[in-house]
């Protein structure tokens, strides 16, 4: 093989590779110096000239001229008989420079070197790959799928793999082969080894975040500051934000004429709910505002606690709604304050009810515990929740909460019954 060849099969390698000039003569004197160190064991006597553009290279051994006979080293040394074989002027001491050709490594050696030269470039195509993305952490990239396992769904942007696991999904999505999918880069993963994994995410913050700038000129400029996002993917969010010029009302920003803006948010995350609500240093008012639709009398806020809780008292008919669905409107109240959050229903002045200390030769004292620490202090608090708001918020076994509900509903109905009677 000619190096004529060696250097264009090298070149044709790095174009398909968009590998730059300068990267690929350094990676084909490395290559070659490899090469030579293998067959004479130090490279440190040759000097070798690469053109690209013309796919000519050229290795000169360099060696110092010495009497015959004295030879020391052969790699650094050449004899005087040797060397007026060369050129009849060379006398000792000086330089003999002596081109040596790619087929006097044998073939063996060349390949090897197509094979060295190969790797080198794939290690470089990871670094650029983890050093592109790692840029990219926290930004949108929109990319086509190709592929949709049971656990993660694998999408194409710009000629590297990207993988959307079950986690970093929105339940309610629908992926199919061919489909373009935004997401934003949550992480990207070294292993030793092997290629870099870019890791996307629809369910994190960070999305919901980006499509807000996209769609919100405000916020983009930043005049509107998003201060906090917390979501349950593809069923609800909130989103705390504040105004830096007291003429821009956040909220509105965000919202958009006739909603406009939010509902582009909205539709791209799978009709996920979302409650905008202006951001208060106050925790307080911050609780108040987080707790919307519902409408709080008072909140009461305990530090000492960890995490610290608040009590939050609503009117009755504003429990369920303070709560929300499942317990998602209280979590992500209690998620964006940083306050564990305990609802407490308003008792009206003439509203019969019973402390839940009444039932202390029913329920053990741990039990009436996890009840107050809920906020559940009386009876008809306990039933407003359901079962499963009740376990979940009180770390009551099932059984254990089923019991609790059915002896309070015991109760008010005895109280009913001596009525009557």
């Amino acid at each position: 093989m000619h190096s004529t060849d060696l250097v264009s099969s090298f070149a044709e390698i790095a174009r398909e590779k968009d590998i730059d000039r300068d990267t690929l003569q350094l990676i084909v004197e490395d290559v070659i110096r490899a090469m030579i160190r293998k067959r004479y064991g130090s490279d440190e006597s040759f000097d070798i000239i690469l053109n690209p553009d013309h796919g000519d290279i050229q290795i000169l051994h360099v060696r110092e001229v010495v009497e015959n006979y004295d030879l020391e080293d052969p790699v650094t040394q050449i004899e005087l008989k040797d060397a007026v074989k060369i050129d009849e002027d060379f006398e000792v001491e000086d330089e003999v420079a002596e081109e040596v050709t790619i087929s006097d490594f044998g073939r063996r050696a060349v390949l090897t070197a197509r094979q060295t030269f190969r790797q080198r470039i794939r290690d470089i195509e990871k670094e650029n790959v983890y050093l592109e993305y790692s840029d990219l952490v926290g930004e949108i990239v929109v990319g086509e799928i190709y592929q949709v396992r049971r656990r993660e769904v694998l999408v194409f942007h710009n000629r590297v793999e990207l993988v959307l696991p079950r986690e970093e999904q929105i339940y309610k999505d629908r992926y199919r082969k061919g489909d373009m999918l935004r997401a934003v880069v949550k992480e990207v993963r070294r292993d030793a080894g092997s290629n870099p994994q870019v890791i996307i995410s629809r369910a994190d913050a960070a999305l919901m975040d980006r499509l807000f700038e996209l769609e919100v000129p405000e916020i983009d400029e930043g005049i509107v500051e998003i201060k906090k996002i917390v979501r349950e993917p593809g069923d609800r969010a909130k989103v705390a934000v504040v105004s830096h010029d007291e003429r821009i009302d956040p909220v509105g920003a965000c919202v958009g004429l006739k909603g406009n803006r939010i509902h582009a948010v909205v539709r791209e995350l799978s009709n996920e709910n979302i409650d905008v609500l202006q951001w208060a240093d106050d925790p307080h008012t911050l609780i108040k505002r987080a707790l919307s639709p519902a409408n709080p009398i008072s909140v009461s806020i305990n530090n000492e606690l960890n995490p610290p809780r608040a009590k939050v008292v609503v009117r009755a008919d504003e429990v369920s709604q303070a709560i929300g669905r499942g317990g998602i409107n209280i979590r992500l109240a209690s998620k964006l304050s940083g306050y564990e959050i305990d609802v407490y229903r308003e008792i009206p002045a003439d509203e019969e009810d019973v402390d839940i200390g009444e039932f202390a030769d029913e329920f053990t004292e741990e039990t009436l515990q996890k009840l107050r620490d809920i906020g559940c202090d009386s009876a008809k608090a306990v039933l407003e929740l359901s079962i499963d708001e009740l376990v979940r918020r009180s770390g009551l076994d099932l059984e254990t909460a089923q019991k609790v509900v059915t002896a309070i509903k015991a109760e008010f109905e005895d109280e009913e019954e001596e009525e009557l009677s």
